[in-house]
């Protein structure tokens, strides 16, 4: 038998929650890279994460290496020998590399020349050889931010390491990591089976754990099994349980042996706003909350703890008692924010500083402002509610809730200002101004929201580029790739037909002369090029026909998903292919020639051949055809239109000669071509489809 099960597990204080599956996950990848490029061959990979551990098993692992055959190729026979025979240095070197002497090197001869060559069969390393060695190498390439040290060792990890498990097959794999040597033992729950629990053979490592250690040590499986108890629990009371994804893998991480508790809070806690007394349940307390079937919050929560108590009532009892406070507090300050209104705050926003080279967050709140008015003058919309949402936005942030419940920034501002008699609209757009959060979050509804949202988003892009501060690698401290893709989805996907160079090029303006670097408009529009490449691509759109599009540089995000639109339909006519070729073809020719070369018009009674005369014709007649299309901007109609050109374009290929030695007949034939590619370019630069 050559293959064996492997497991390692690392176990350690508790890891942090909100990385478990990312460090596992990462554990995983790194080790079976290793093997691969390591040539040891298994059938499958699994990884295993609880608080207290991180784990792979490996099935059918080779027990070694498979021999082979290794070719070292040296000089070539010309350079190996002199005219004498004998070996030159560079032989003799060769040689010497190779452990062996020059009469025992082979020739190798191919079709290009003749080489010396060493053949040497080697034989492979056992798995106990090489994978200690690739287990500490994806351990150290776990994406851990920063590591840290524990008692006076110099081991370095994200929590401190105390036992180490290496099975191959039923023998341990001899090694010491982090101070620890491998054995075959793994510890069950921290209170339900403190003790030290024997693996005799990795397959039995699960099994075990859950029934012997209280520990589901399955990711996935404890994931699902938290998910069944909390809708559970929730059904028991009558209600619903909200459960995020993120929230369930955090408290995934937290635990090893899963019980749903339910909890109850003072009902009077629900005339505090529904987002106020979430957040103080999910993000504080980690507690799952419950809707009833109107989808209102009831007076219910759902905590999942780490052991199966035999008094659940004091459980239930004390998680009850800890988040009194937390919704006091939550009360306490709805009430006292209250008391003053939205716009008492505007002072205050001048003395925080938004960024130190680009002023407070009060002069972040007047730039927005002009150019939030300068939007709903071109979106036809009510210029003084966008005026006043934009004045508004920040100065929720000076309130005692959103200083408490960060989270809550803009939920809380919607809410005030409807207290301060405020239109809905421009509450709403307040809230609105943060979306979207996350990817894949929702967009803002209302016209003035999604004004408001671009304009914030881009004032802070303008302004960190201007300053020299644009992302680099992983660093971007200001979410500025998010931010972007957030106004690129926004006027897409909301259809604005908004001038991106123009709008840009405001929101520089509103900032103090000479305050940015004069490269900051072209360098802002390339980076939202850069990511509408990554936001297309995610719609399924190929990259020769954004690249097709984005070459002309459009002025409008949605007047460019319209083209894309039309040239990925483009790409299916039949004309397709040969119309891209010739585009390809004349941009050429056009890029080889200087403008002298091309006449400032066609002259008809220049040409001498049938094919160009034709195809001068069929254009001029195509151009006219297409005038009302190219108007309203019907991409998709001009360009089925131009597909009918194909072949008058190729016989003009075929029998005329462009670059003729007559000067005045090549210049004519160039602004013929010339002609010919604008209409194409009026849309996109066909020329680089790949149309195969």
């Amino acid at each position: 038998m050559n293959k064996k099960n492997f497991l390692v597990e690392l176990g350690t204080e508790e890891l942090p929650p909100k990385a478990l599956k990312k460090l596992a996950t990462a554990f995983m990848t790194g080790l079976t890279q290793g093997l691969e490029q390591a040539n040891l061959q298994f059938s499958n990979a699994q990884y295993y994460a609880a608080p207290r551990r991180l784990a792979v098993y490996i099935e059918a692992l080779d027990l070694k290496q498979a021999d082979r055959e290794v070719e070292k190729r040296g000089p070539a026979l010309s350079a190996a020998f002199k005219e004498d025979g004998c070996p030159t240095p560079a032989a003799m070197g060769f040689a010497r590399s190779c452990g062996t002497e020059v009469d025992q090197l082979e020739t190798l001869k191919t079709d290009k020349g003749a080489w010396l060559v060493f053949n040497q069969r080697e034989i492979g390393k056992t798995t106990a050889e090489i994978i200690p060695d690739l287990v500490v190498q994806s351990l150290n390439r776990l994406p851990v931010p920063k590591r840290m040290r524990w008692a006076s060792f110099e081991h370095e990890f994200v929590r401190p390491v105390h036992w180490l498990l290496m099975l191959h097959g039923d023998e341990i794999l001899p090694c010491t990591m982090f101070g620890h040597k491998a054995g075959q033992t793994t510890m069950g729950h921290r209170f339900h089976h403190p003790d030290a629990i024997t693996i005799s053979r990795p397959a039995d490592y699960r099994n075990l754990l859950e029934t012997q250690g209280k520990v589901l040590v399955d990711y996935s499986q404890r994931k699902d099994t938290i998910r069944a108890l909390v809708e559970e629990a929730a059904k028991d009371i009558g209600g619903v349980a909200i459960i995020s994804e993120d929230l369930l893998d955090e408290v995934t991480g937290l635990v090893e042996w899963p019980s749903a508790v339910v909890g109850k809070f003072d009902e009077s806690f629900l005339d505090v706003p529904s987002e106020a007394v979430i957040s103080a349940m999910k993000n504080h307390q980690k507690y799952f909350h419950v809707v009833n079937s109107k989808e209102q919050l009831m007076p219910y929560f759902i905590t999942v703890s780490n052991i199966e108590s035999t008094n659940v009532e004091s459980v239930r009892q004390g998680n009850e008692r800890v988040i009194r406070p937390r919704l006091s507090d939550a009360e306490f300050f709805w009430q006292q924010d209250k008391k003053t209104s939205l716009k008492h705050y505007l002072g205050q926003l001048d003395k925080v500083v938004f960024q130190n080279k680009l002023g407070s967050l009060g002069d972040k709140t007047r730039r927005v402002q002009k150019l939030a008015e300068e939007l709903a003058k071109v979106l036809q919309t009510n210029v003084g509610d966008a005026s006043t949402a934009a004045e508004l936005a920040k100065c929720d942030l000076m309130s005692g809730m959103v200083g408490e419940f960060p989270e809550l920034q803009g939920i809380m501002g919607q809410y005030y200002a409807l207290h301060d008699r405020h239109n809905p609209e421009v509450a709403l757009a307040i809230n609105e101004q943060y979306m979207p959060r996350f990817s894949g979050d929702e967009l803002p509804s209302s016209t003035i929201g999604q004004i408001l949202a671009i304009a914030d988003k881009l004032d802070t892009t303008v302004g960190i580029f201007g300053i020299g501060q644009a992302p680099t690698g992983d660093k971007d401290p200001f979410a500025l790739r998010r931010a972007i893709l957030g106004v690129l989805r926004i006027i897409v996907e909301k259809q604005l037909p908004l001038n991106v160079k123009e709008i840009i090029q405001t929101t520089i303006n509103n900032y103090d002369k000479g305050g940015l670097d004069k490269d900051t408009a072209g360098l802002v529009y390339q980076f939202m090029l850069d990511r509408s490449k990554g936001y297309f691509s995610e719609r399924g759109i190929e990259f020769d026909v954004f690249d097709a599009v984005a070459a002309i540089r459009p002025d409008s995000l949605a007047d460019m998903s319209n083209r894309i639109d039309a040239i990925t339909a483009f790409k299916k006519v039949p004309e397709a292919e040969s119309l891209a070729a010739a585009n390809k073809r004349i941009n050429n020719i056009l890029k080889k020639a200087s403008a002298e070369d091309i006449a400032a018009s066609v002259d008809e009674t220049t040409f001498t051949e049938s094919a160009e005369k034709a195809l001068f014709a069929e254009l001029n007649q195509a151009i006219n055809d297409t005038a009302e299309s190219v108007r309203k901007k019907d991409y998709a109609g001009t360009l089925s239109r131009l597909a009918k050109l194909r072949g008058s374009v190729d016989t003009f290929f075929d029998t005329v000669m462009v670059m003729s030695e007559n000067k005045r007949e090549r210049a004519n034939r160039l602004a013929l071509l010339h002609q010919l590619s604008q209409q194409f370019l009026n849309i996109a630069d066909v020329g680089r489809l790949q149309i195969k």
